[in-house]
C-alpha cells in the first residue's frame, strides 16, 4: 500500500485534457487519512493529504495542471474514500463542540411551536393548509370546505412517505381543478431528479406513479386528468422538455423541446386559468409560448420570438395578457395585449419604466392588479385598480423589512395575500382588501423559548464602495446593548450573483446568534438586483471582481467603525456565494477569523469549459464563456481554485454534498485539498461532506437544524463560546 501511494505521490508526468483519469488497482489510503507511522503518538487529529496527479488542462494555448481532478469520479472508492477521509477530520475535530451542538438545537427545536399550522388559502370551495409538529421533519398537507363547522380533511402525511429513507423531498404538491386528485412530486436522493405522483384525494392512494425523473415543475390543465411538466436533461440537467400525461390513459406526449442549451424551460398557470405558459429563459433574455388550458390537445403558441439582452415575462390578465418587460427600461415596465394578436407590435403601456423603482413581478385579479416592486433596495406592492387605472402603495413603516404577495389562488378575490417580515418580527401573512384600503393579520408565526422581539435592534446602513460611487446597503440586526468597542463579533452573509435578492427576512434560528452576541449583517452586494438591475449588470461577466470587493469594503467598514476587529468578523456564503467566500479568502484573508463556504462553486474556469458538466452551458451568460480568452483571463484572475496561494488564510469550514446537481462536490473537495497543501497557517480547515444530500443539504426540518447547529458551532468555537 505505502509503494503504490509513493508511486502515485511522485507522478510528475503530464496528463492530457482527454485522458481517463481511473485510477484502478493503485490504493490512495495512506495519502488520503494522512497515516501516520507504526508506533507513533499524536495528541490532535491528523488532516488527511490527498494524492497529486498532476492534469494539465490547456486552453487558448495556455495551461493550467490541476493536481486533484481525480476527484471529479464520483464512483471512485479513492474519492469516496478522501470524502470520508475528510468527515472523520472534521468529526474528531469538532468533537468537544458536540455538547454546544446539541444545546442550540435543542434552543432552535424549543422555539417551534408544539404543532403550527400555516395560513389556509382559498381555492375553489376549500381551503388549504399544512400541519407540521414540532417532532416532525416534514409537513402534513390538509384541506376543509368553506361551509362553517367543516371538519379538517388530510390529504397527504409527508412524513409517513418518508419513513426509510436518509433523504427525502416531495415537492409541489398541488390539487386538481375538480379538487379530487393532487400531484406531488418525490426525490429520495437529492440529486433532483423526481418522480410524479398522482393521489385519489377521496382514499388517499397513490394511483399513477408512472413519470419519473422530471423537474419538480408542473400544472394541472382544466380538465383534472392532464398534467403539464419539465424534463429535464440526464447529463446537463438543463430544464429542457415539456411533456403532458393524461392520467386515465397513462400517456406521456412531448409538446416542446428548447434547442439552446444556454436556455431553461418552466411551466406555469396564472390565477386567471386560461393559459398554461411555457417559458423558455437564460440570465437575460427569454421567451413565452401560451396554450389553452381546457383543450388537452392545444399546442404552445408564441408570443414573441426571444432576443439576446432582451426580458419579457408574461401573466393572464382574465381578458387580455400583461407583459413585464425590459425593452428600453433597464428597470422593467409593464405592457399589455390583446389575446389575439399577443406580439410585441401589439404592445401598450400600463405602467412606465421609472428610474428608481424595479418591478419584480405581476399578479393579475379581476378588478385589480399588483406590482411587486423594489425601491431605494426596500421591497413594495403596488396596486392598480383595473377600472380606472388609480394606483396606491401598500404601506410599510420598519426601516428594513420583506415583503412580497403570496398564495393567491382567486382571481375574483377581493384581497391580496402577502407576507411580511422583518429581521426582528417573524414571518406574518396578511389579507389586503382593496377596496377600503387595509391589511388584516391572518396569521404570525410563532416562535417560543422566550423570543421577545423588543430585546432585537435592526438598522439599515449603506456602505460606499472603493470606487467612491456605488452605496452598498447593508441591514444588521443586534440584540440590545450593543456597545461600538470593536470587539463585537459580526457575521457577515452575501450572494451577489445572478440578480438574486436577499431579503432581511425573519429567522428563529438566528436568535442562538444573537443571544450570544453576534451582529448579523447582510450585505446586497453588485450582482444581486437589490438596487436595480444595473446593480446586477455591475457584478457579473468581466464586472464580476465588484461583487467581491463590496463585501470586503463592507467588512472594512465594519473594522473601522468599530463594530467589530478581524479577530471578531466572521463571514457565510453559499453556492454562487461559496465563490464570493472562495474570492474573500484569496483577496483579503486577514479580515476575517472564520469563513463558512456552503457547497462552493470555487473551480470557475475548469466547469465553466466542460459543457458535460450539469448547467454549465446556461451559465454562460452569468460568468462568461471562458473559450473566449477575455472571459478566461478574467475568470482565472479571480477563480477561488486557481488562486489559492502558500498565505495565511482564515480558519474555514465548507460543506458540500455528494449528490449535489448544482455544484458538483468534487468543488469543494478539490478546494479543500489545495488549501491543505499550499495554506501556511495553522488555522482550522473543515470539510464536510454529506454523502446522502445534494445542494440544499438535508430536506426534513429537524435534520436542517442539526446542519445550523453544526455551523454555528464552529464559529461559536473560534470565538471562544463554550454554551
Amino acid at each position: 500500500m505505502l509503494f503504490a501511494t509513493k508511486r502515485i505521490l511522485a507522478a510528475s508526468s503530464k496528463v492530457s485534457r482527454n485522458a481517463n483519469m481511473k485510477i484502478s488497482g493503485i490504493s490512495l489510503l495512506a495519502a488520503l487519512f494522512g497515516l501516520v507511522a507504526c508506533g507513533q503518538k499524536t495528541e490532535a487529529p491528523q488532516p488527511p493529504t490527498a494524492a497529486k496527479v498532476p492534469y494539465e488542462i490547456v486552453t487558448l494555448g495556455k495551461t493550467r495542471v490541476d493536481d486533484y481532478y481525480w476527484m471529479n469520479q464520483r464512483e471512485n472508492p479513492d474519492v469516496i474514500a478522501y470524502l470520508e477521509a475528510e468527515n472523520a477530520y472534521t468529526d474528531a475535530v469538532m468533537a468537544h463542540t458536540k455538547p454546544l451542538q446539541d444545546k442550540i438545537f435543542e434552543e432552535m427545536k424549543a422555539r417551534l411551536p408544539e404543532e403550527d399550522s400555516s395560513a389556509p388559502y382559498r381555492y375553489g370551495d376549500y381551503l388549504y393548509f399544512r400541519k407540521q409538529a414540532r417532532t416532525q421533519d416534514y409537513p402534513i398537507y390538509f384541506r376543509r370546505n368553506v361551509e362553517p363547522d367543516s371538519e379538517d380533511e388530510l390529504l397527504l402525511d409527508v412524513n409517513v412517505i418518508a419513513e426509510g429513507h436518509e433523504f427525502f423531498s416531495a415537492a409541489g404538491f398541488k390539487v386538481s381543478p375538480d379538487h379530487k386528485l393532487a400531484a406531488y412530486a418525490v426525490d429520495d436522493v437529492g440529486r433532483r431528479f423526481y418522480t410524479l405522483n398522482i393521489v385519489d384525494l377521496e382514499t388517499g392512494e397513490v394511483i399513477d406513479d408512472s413519470v419519473r425523473n422530471i423537474t419538480p415543475n408542473f400544472v394541472w390543465a382544466d380538465d383534472s386528468q392532464t398534467v403539464y411538466y419539465v424534463r429535464q436533461n440526464p447529463q446537463t440537467l438543463t430544464y429542457e422538455k415539456v411533456y403532458r400525461h393524461n392520467v386515465a390513459a397513462a400517456d406521456e406526449e412531448l409538446i416542446y423541446t428548447e434547442p439552446d442549451e444556454t436556455y431553461t424551460v418552466t411551466v406555469n398557470k396564472d390565477i386567471a386559468g386560461r393559459f398554461i405558459f411555457i417559458n423558455s429563459n437564460c440570465t437575460v433574455a427569454n421567451e413565452v409560448r401560451y396554450l389553452d388550458a381546457s383543450d388537452a390537445k392545444a399546442q404552445p403558441q408564441l408570443i414573441e420570438a426571444r432576443i439576446v439582452d432582451d426580458e419579457y415575462y408574461v401573466t393572464d390578465g382574465g381578458d387580455r395578457f400583461f407583459i413585464r418587460t425590459n425593452e428600453d427600461a433597464v428597470n422593467f415596465k409593464v405592457m399589455e395585449a390583446p389575446y389575439a394578436t399577443p406580439g410585441r407590435e401589439h404592445w401598450t403601456p400600463v405602467v412606465e419604466h421609472r428610474d428608481d423603482v424595479l418591478i419584480e413581478g405581476v399578479t393579475a385579479f379581476k378588478d385589480y392588479l399588483v406590482l411587486d416592486e423594489r425601491q431605494n433596495g426596500l421591497t413594495q406592492l403596488a396596486v392598480i385598480d383595473r377600472a380606472n387605472a388609480e394606483q396606491f402603495l401598500v404601506g410599510f413603516e420598519e426601516p428594513a423589512y420583506a415583503v412580497a404577495s403570496t398564495s393567491n389562488y382567486e382571481f375574483d378575490s377581493p384581497t391580496l395575500r402577502y407576507n411580511y417580515e422583518s429581521f426582528t418580527r417573524p414571518s406574518s401573512i396578511y389579507d389586503y382588501e382593496f377596496k377600503r384600503r387595509e391589511s388584516r393579520l391572518i396569521k404570525a408565526d410563532e416562535v417560543l423559548g422566550g423570543f421577545d422581539s423588543a430585546n432585537y435592534q435592526s438598522e439599515r446602513i449603506f456602505v460606499t464602495a472603493r470606487d467612491g460611487v456605488a452605496q452598498i446597503p447593508v441591514e444588521i440586526v443586534y440584540r440590545k446593548g450593543m456597545k461600538l468597542d470593536g470587539k463585537n463579533p459580526v457575521w457577515q452573509y452575501g450572494y451577489g450573483s445572478y440578480g438574486a435578492i436577499y431579503d432581511p427576512s425573519f429567522s428563529s434560528t438566528r436568535i442562538s446568534m444573537l443571544d450570544r452576541g453576534f451582529i448579523f449583517a447582510l450585505a446586497h452586494i453588485r450582482g444581486g438586483s437589490e438596487m436595480g438591475r444595473n446593480w446586477y449588470y455591475d457584478g457579473r461577466q468581466l464586472n464580476k471582481k465588484n461583487t467581491f470587493t463590496d463585501f470586503i469594503d463592507v467588512s472594512r467598514y465594519f473594522v473601522e467603525a468599530g463594530y467589530t476587529s478581524p479577530q471578531h468578523l466572521y463571514a457565510e456564503g453559499g453556492s454562487a456565494g461559496g465563490l464570493l467566500m472562495g474570492a474573500v479568502s484569496n483577496m483579503a484573508p486577514e479580515l476575517y477569523n472564520g469563513i463558512n463556504a456552503g457547497v462552493a462553486f470555487v473551480d470557475v474556469v475548469t466547469t465553466m469549459l466542460d459543457d458535460s458538466i450539469p448547467l454549465t452551458a446556461l451559465e454562460w451568460d452569468e460568468w462568461g464563456n471562458p473559450a473566449t480568452e477575455k472571459f478566461y483571463d478574467y475568470m482565472v484572475s479571480y477563480s477561488p481554485y486557481d488562486q489559492v496561494a502558500a498565505k495565511d488564510y482564515p480558519n474555514m469550514l465548507l460543506t458540500t454534498g455528494l449528490h449535489d446537481s448544482q455544484v458538483q462536490y468534487w468543488e469543494p473537495a478539490k478546494w479543500a485539498a489545495k488549501l491543505r497543501a499550499m495554506k501556511t497557517d495553522k488555522h482550522i480547515l473543515l470539510l464536510k461532506t454529506d454523502m446522502e444530500a445534494g445542494h440544499g443539504g438535508k430536506a426534513g426540518r429537524l435534520q436542517r437544524l442539526r446542519e445550523a447547529a453544526f455551523e454555528y458551532a464552529f464559529f461559536f468555537d473560534l470565538e471562544g463560546i463554550k454554551e
